[in-house]
């Protein structure tokens, strides 16, 4: 179905705001001004044993703008929707450029802010990809569904107890600058959750198990039937929940995997979509979560892994977490080669790392999380593609003689230079001569990410692909948050190192 931008939204002064803004800019000699008017509502649900445990529903409502004077970064921003507070704005941008020069010119660098070209885009509108707007369902509806799921878990068997959680954001961008870009974007992203928990009386001893449904960029038809099949899950769970309880704690050593979609997307998140950051591998982002060992200088040479596999940068997927149609540089979202062949070919791009650093044009990954942050270089929809007429998840287990198969994310842990990593999950599954034997508890896998990736010896076909994510990647200082999605089909990796997180915290 169809959907404009919300009116309320649209029914602010948005042009008249921007065109003060600009124009004062201007004036006081800006080589380069932006404008961007955002409103952010955001809305959680928490449910425990099917009784409401906290809700909250916000709105953050602002503007910003940010110049480039006398080759430097200025930024400022307010809430007052007047043109007299938005010219005033502008005033302190600018005079926080002049600043900012004073200091780098004390510190004796010579660097100036520059930005990569980008056409043109005058009076561009985007909405995502959704039909029913979650903020149209009634809070009672949500709270009511969220309720009937957890009482289905409790009525399980084993299941001592169960918790709900529901994220739902609308997100509402105008953007206009002094080249003559201006667009209005619309965003809706929902995030269920749900986790049955069982107790042995007797000895203490407890497990979780949670629902694999990825956070997407759709609307509330996703849990209503399009999408994902929730009946499905929540019937699996006691069950898997159950057979976690009894399952014998891993052996450590070297297995074959078999990693599903569930929990391969964080892993890319992690040695991936982090790593192939150029801000992050230039040294620019280092203190927040530190560098990359992905430097530009290996850009073309690093073997990031087998020639099986093809990674993508994507603004521009149906449903992604990062997909808009502009990012808050104006620049039109795109897809493009991050790793083609297990090489490194491509880096995620904003404008003035892209203009630094030679690329004729950015890739679109400027993004603030709120009118009150100013844009910096953020993660694309980072995905590893399927092999086009590549097996299934059963014919890759089929495939394995001694092995794990591991499915769900929960904890990991990665170096500072996003190269040492370890990662557990919310199932893992024996496999003994190709079929699946039972579930084991307490395991991690632990490699270097190009080790990992080296050992990937198989990818599954379209069949097998989802697009998973996470609502709370965070960088930058003071720090910022955003939702991205990295899709990937199941894969199988050869003899990779195993642990026992029992014991390894024993040590």
């Amino acid at each position: 179905m169809p959907h404009s931008i919300d009116e309320s939204f649209t029914a602010l002064p948005l042009r008249a705001l921007a065109d003060a803004a600009l124009a004062r800019a201007r004036a006081l000699g800006a080589d380069h001004a932006d404008f961007r008017f955002e409103r952010v509502r955001s809305a959680a649900w928490r449910l425990r044993d099917a009784r409401l445990a906290g809700s909250a529903d916000t709105t953050d409502l602002g503007f910003a703008v940010r110049v480039v004077h006398g080759g430097s970064w200025g930024f400022a921003s307010g809430v007052d929707p007047t043109p007299d507070a938005a010219a005033a704005v502008a005033d302190r941008a600018v005079a926080m450029a002049k600043l900012s020069a004073q200091v780098i010119t004390a510190a004796g660098s010579d660097e100036r802010v520059e930005l990569a070209d980008e056409p043109v885009h005058p009076d561009r509108t985007w909405i995502s990809s959704y039909e029913i707007n979650p903020f149209d369902v009634p809070d009672a509806d949500k709270r009511e569904l969220l309720a009937e799921w957890s009482r289905r878990l409790l009525a399980a068997d084993g299941v001592s107890h169960a918790d709900a959680s529901l994220l739902a954001v609308q997100e509402n961008k105008f953007y206009a600058d002094t080249a003559g870009t201006t667009t209005t974007q619309q965003r809706v992203r929902l995030h269920p959750q749900l986790t049955a928990v069982a107790v042995d009386p007797d000895s203490g001893e407890f497990e979780s198990m949670r629902t694999i449904a990825p956070p997407v960029g759709r609307g509330w038809e996703y849990l209503t039937g399009t999408g994902w099949d929730w009946d499905a899950e929540l019937a699996r769970i006691p069950e898997l929940l159950a057979e976690k309880m009894r399952a014998p704690s891993v052996e450590p050593g070297a297995y074959d995997l078999v990693v599903d979609p569930s929990n391969l997307w964080l892993t890319i998140h992690e040695s991936i979509g982090h790593a192939t950051e150029l801000d992050r591998a230039l040294g620019y982002e280092a203190a927040y979560a530190g560098t990359s060992f992905a430097t530009f200088d290996q850009l073309g040479k690093l073997r990031y892994g087998s020639e099986i596999m093809q990674v993508t940068g994507d603004r521009t997927a149906e449903h992604g977490l990062s997909t808009v149609g502009y990012d808050d540089e104006g620049v039109a979202g795109q897809s493009w080669d991050l790793v083609k062949d297990g090489v490194l070919v491509g880096y995620q791009l904003d404008r003035r790392i892209a203009r630094l650093t030679g690329f004729e044009r950015s890739n679109g990954c400027a993004y603030a999380d709120s009118p009150g942050h100013v844009p910096v270089q953020r993660m694309a929809n980072v995905s590893l593609k399927p092999a086009p007429a590549g097996p299934s998840t059963e014919e890759l287990i089929a495939g394995v003689e001694r092995g794990i198969y591991v499915v769900g994310d929960r904890s990991w842990s990665i170096d500072m230079q996003r190269y040492n990593f370890q990662f557990t999950g919310q199932r893992f599954f024996r496999i003994e001569n190709g079929r699946l034997a039972g579930q084991l508890r307490d395991v991690a896998y632990q490699a270097t990410t190009t080790e990992f990736w080296g050992s990937m010896a198989a990818v599954g076909g379209p069949q097998t692909y989802v697009l998973g994510g996470a609502f709370n990647c965070g960088k930058a200082q003071p720090g910022q948050v955003a939702a991205v999605s990295h899709g990937c089909p199941s894969a199988l990796f050869r003899g990779v190192n195993i642990l026992n997180t029992t014991q390894e915290a024993g040590r």
